[in-house]
């Protein structure tokens, strides 16, 4: 089966948002096994979603649209879709009660026009919004499927998880099996060098397919591959990801929704061990990292901001000899920012970070992008210089990615 997927909204054309519905959407069509050859956006005008929908119907067998369900005038989907099929829209009495309650129950002024959401395509299954106004339309035509879903992203999400899917398994189409995707993601790797570890893989590929896609802080790739269950699709790509694992394993950080955080918090919590933090550059950055997850003060102690360098000698306890001789931004502070960290917070690890995150304070000898991070345990001390480029955030986002990865090198170490 064949789907297509039709965004609806000039606000998408603008820019004004970015369009995720098409991204899930594309996803979970793949998971239930429908393959995704086309997405349209189309702003809010009649005839062109006209045009749209006569093109999707040619070529696709599932056409799924979004947004355009609303009240307000420019909200044509039902409409064009109805006029488009030739069949009539009808007020449904029992949706049109639930949206005049949705008001009361909030304390919301009626306005008429909010009635325009209860008109449903004649002979259409009518898809519940569980959380919005507007309802959702699912119905089969001359050997068509036709899906319409409201814009807002969590009502989109929640109708089609709990409606759409079960609807689609329903209809008696045919399916080769699911669409599975088993993702790896690897750091402190170019893509042009991985895609060199891999070629062989690459140039053969056929049943699983590989794909390659470059993150601000990671390199993606994707092994995917059709089969009746997730079983039989481990079993299938099993040889490749150990072949994949073999060749470049050494960058490879985690696998499909695993972050950087879960699998440090899994660590520390399994050898029952804490890290104190110091930072400069990223001003906290990754202290919100460590602590974005529930529990994770049984392993997080705290952080010292050594932003300014009174603040490094005198609250830290950096020595003022080391920065007077090698300045802030060095190996030296960045070892005893990690030491001192460690010390102060009484944990058992400490992390230190000093760089220059612009747009302002570079030099020749010490360019913007220049970033120390230092990790000291009780018998251990590393320290790692990194050049990273972009704007100041970009700088900060990729020094919080490395320190985790750093962090993650030594608790595997303790590990072996």
């Amino acid at each position: 089966m064949i789907g297509e997927i039709i965004s609806i909204g000039t606000e998408l054309l603008l820019g004004q948002i970015v369009n995720t519905n098409a991204s899930y959407l594309a996803n979970k069509l793949a998971q239930l096994g429908i393959d995704t050859y086309y997405q349209t956006t189309v702003g809010d005008n009649k005839n062109r979603l006209l045009n749209s929908l006569k093109i999707a119907a040619e070529r696709s067998d599932l056409i799924i649209l979004t947004g355009g369900l609303g009240p307000t005038e420019d909200d044509l989907t039902k409409e064009t879709v109805a006029e488009y099929l030739g069949i009539p829209l009808e007020k449904s009495a029992q949706e049109l009660l639930k949206i005049k309650h949705y008001f009361k129950d909030r304390g919301l002024e009626w306005i008429d026009t909010n009635a325009k959401q209860a008109d449903i395509i004649s002979g259409s299954e009518i898809l519940a919004n569980e959380i919005g106004t507007a309802p959702g339309v699912a119905l089969e035509h001359s050997n068509k499927l036709y899906v319409l879903l409201p814009g807002p992203p969590l009502e989109m999400k929640t109708m089609f998880e709990n409606q759409v899917i079960p609807w689609l398994k329903n209809k008696t189409f045919k399916s080769e099996g699911h669409l599975y995707s088993h993702v790896l993601k690897f750091v402190g790797v170019t893509e042009s060098k991985l895609e060199y570890l891999l070629m062989d893989l690459f140039q053969k590929q056929s049943q699983p397919t590989l794909a390659l896609l470059a993150k601000p802080q990671e390199i993606q790739l994707r092994v995917t591959a059709k089969a009746k269950d997730w079983k039989t699709f481990c079993k299938l790509i099993s040889p490749f990801v150990k072949e994949i694992k073999q060749r470049a394993g050494e960058y490879l950080f985690a696998v499909d929704e695993e972050r950087a955080e879960d699998i440090i918090a899994e660590y520390l919590t399994a050898f029952n061990l804490t890290v104190g933090t110091a930072e400069s550059c990223t001003g906290g950055m990754l202290s919100s990292a460590l602590t974005a997850l529930p529990g994770s003060s049984q392993y997080y102690l705290g952080s010292i901001i050594s932003y300014h360098n009174k603040i490094k000698a005198g609250i830290l306890g950096v020595p003022e000899g080391l920065l007077k001789e090698y300045g802030a931004v060095s190996e030296q502070v960045g070892r005893s920012m990690a030491e001192r960290a460690r010390k102060l917070m009484g944990s058992d690890i400490g992390i230190g970070i000093t760089g220059i995150a612009g747009p302002g304070g570079g030099s020749c000898e010490k360019p913007v992008g220049l970033v120390y991070i230092a990790l000291n345990a009780r018998e251990t001390s590393w320290c790692q210089r990194y050049y990273f480029s972009g704007d100041r955030e970009n700088v900060r986002q990729q020094t919080v990615v490395a320190a985790q990865l750093l962090l993650l090198k030594y608790l595997r170490s303790v590990n072996h």
